[in-house]
């Protein structure tokens, strides 16, 4: 089973102080490193402040037209600080490595299963799954290089 947790936090909660930064740069470190030796690591990535990102909202979604909103996001409460994408054995497992993750204080992780493709059989039709497969495979043989 794959599992999203992202890290959900105000930008003022964000560590900015340098040696606080080191500090939790080596924590983080130190759990990432837990987590590729027990192979459950599949990608993890922190993300830059809210003002150099966007949102995009559609209202067609056979058409581009859109509209774009550029950040920073003063008014969210808590903006998506990083992720890690795991791949464990069940539920009880991905709490367990959300326990152990070295978050700051007021910092929120929020964990949510990823759907496999194969949940969706019997919605989506054969041509799709097919499509879908093909897609994934290109992705892995891109991720391989």
């Amino acid at each position: 089973m794959r599992y999203l947790m992202m890290i959900q936090a105000p930008e003022s909660a964000m560590v900015t102080e340098p040696d606080d930064m080191n500090a939790a740069f080596e924590a983080m470190g130190r759990y990432n490193t837990e987590l590729v030796e027990a192979g459950v690591l599949l990608a993890a990535e922190g993300l830059a402040s809210s003002a150099e990102g966007f949102t995009v909202t559609k209202e067609d979604p056979a058409s581009e037209a859109a509209t774009v909103t550029d950040g920073p996001f003063t008014e969210a409460k808590e903006l998506i600080a990083g992720f890690w994408l795991l791949d464990v054995a069940s539920r009880v497992e991905a709490e367990q490595w959300a326990r152990r993750c070295p978050v700051g204080s007021g910092v929120t992780l929020a964990v949510r299963r990823v759907h496999e493709f194969d949940e969706f059989s019997d919605v989506a039709s054969a041509e799709v799954i097919d499509a879908e497969a093909t897609l994934r495979s290109r992705i892995a043989e891109r991720n391989a290089r």
